[in-house]
């Protein structure tokens, strides 16, 4: 596997807690001696994990952008399903029925961290994505995400509207939203093994995915603003289906 770069305390502290074996080397900036880049330095240190010193600059350069905060990791990618099958087989069944995020044609990396950040809070037990017209895992979205990239497993597909029928066909109902909807979010039944699929913002859902879903539903609007951002849509859509199963 090709190794990639984590940045932000958050999002390498993460990394730490849950694989620390993927870490390769962690590179700080030597300037910062303050109480929270001690207490970093001392978890990475106790991870055995190998640790340099750097400079703004070339921490800058490494990560790819200055929003760093002085921290950042070389890392291993951790494994992830290939196929729809292979995640719900993976899926522990103690952890209750499937509850899926779809989001089709997201390709910013700021609205694909938030909702996996949504994602991870709700319980969702994976998102899933198609491989054209979408963003992948990158440092911005892992920063973004706050540590949940690694949390919650991100599979993109080939094909997005297969992808579905699989999951219809494995017992999942799949949920589009969509603004033209008749039916409110709150009148649909999010109990059972659901996937909720949403388009990205402006297009929405491409046809074929809102025809492949089972049922349409609208998130209802009372205000001036036509629709939310897709993070935030997602997380409304999450949380009544984690409320429905009893919170």
């Amino acid at each position: 596997m090709s190794r990639h770069v984590l940045f932000g305390f958050h999002t390498i502290g993460g990394r730490l807690k849950t694989a620390p074996g993927s870490v390769l080397e962690v590179f700080v900036d030597a300037t910062r001696r303050d109480g929270r880049m001690r207490q970093f330095v001392e978890r990475v240190r106790a991870a055995g994990v190998r640790l340099h010193e750097s400079d703004d600059a070339a921490l800058s350069k490494l990560a790819g952008t200055p929003r760093h905060q002085g921290v950042v990791a070389r890392v291993e990618p951790l494994p992830l399903a290939r196929t729809v099958i292979e995640l719900l087989d993976a899926l522990d069944p103690a952890a209750g029925p499937p509850l899926l995020l779809v989001l089709d044609g997201v390709t910013d990396p700021h609205n694909l961290g938030a909702c996996l950040r949504v994602a991870d809070g709700a319980g969702a037990h994976a998102v899933i994505a198609p491989k054209d017209h979408a963003v992948a895992i990158n440092a911005t979205v892992a920063k973004v995400a706050s540590g949940a990239a690694d949390h919650v497993p991100y599979l993109m597909v080939t094909n997005l509207a297969r992808a579905l029928g699989e999951l219809k066909a494995a017992g999942v109902k799949v949920v589009g939203t969509s603004d033209a909807a008749g039916r409110s979010l709150y009148q649909a039944d999010l109990s059972g093994p659901l996937a909720l699929v949403l388009g990205a913002e402006g297009k929405g859902m491409r046809q074929l995915t809102a025809k492949t879903c089972d049922e349409l539903v609208a998130i209802p609007m009372r205000g001036a603003v036509e629709s939310l951002n897709v993070s935030v849509a997602a997380g409304v859509a999450l949380y009544e289906a984690r409320r429905q199963r009893g919170g």
